[in-house]
């Protein structure tokens, strides 16, 4: 059994944030981590002004669909952290991105833990940041347009990962 967890950077759409909240509960993820500016539902010992939360929590909703209730997910401040955090955990680091080092990712063949970073809707993941993956795959384009959206990217290497030997 494979375990996954998900790592949302610097998300700008709650919209997105929740249609991602109820694919990953649907799939059995284990755990999403929100980072970055990533809005993000009301969240125990929350920091944020009420009127804020409130209405991200809705808007998230509006997707989500109630799955943030029932989703393992968290807010984290340092991505760096978490990323050090889960290496030590044992989880490969995978980014999920269009880049000059990224193979396609039905070439991939993942470990028993994998931790799948995705980036902003339209610049993608952070060079920085694609350094700290252990590796880096994409979704080849088959059409004329150049990405997907990142939340039907999102789906298609969740369900991938999850269902491959």
């Amino acid at each position: 059994m494979r375990h996954l967890v998900l790592i949302a950077h610097d998300i700008r759409s709650a919209h997105n944030v929740g249609a991602l909240m109820r694919t990953a509960e649907g799939l059995g993820v284990d755990h999403l981590y929100l980072t970055g500016y990533t809005p993000y539902p009301r969240a125990k010992n929350d920091e944020r002004l009420p009127h804020i939360s409130d209405k991200l929590t809705k808007q998230i909703n509006k997707t989500a669909l109630s799955a943030e209730k029932t989703l393992f997910w968290s807010h984290e401040s340092n991505i760096e952290d978490l990323i050090g955090k889960l290496k030590s955990e044992g989880y490969q680091i995978v980014g999920l991105e269009q880049a000059r080092n990224s193979i396609e990712l039905n070439e991939f063949k993942p470990s028993k833990k994998v931790a799948l970073v995705l980036g902003r809707e339209v610049e993608g993941i952070d060079k920085n940041l694609l350094k700290l993956c252990d590796q880096v795959v994409e979704i080849p384009m088959k059409g004329k347009k150049e990405s997907f959206n990142v939340v039907e990217a999102a789906s298609m290497a969740m369900y991938h990962l999850l269902n491959i030997d």
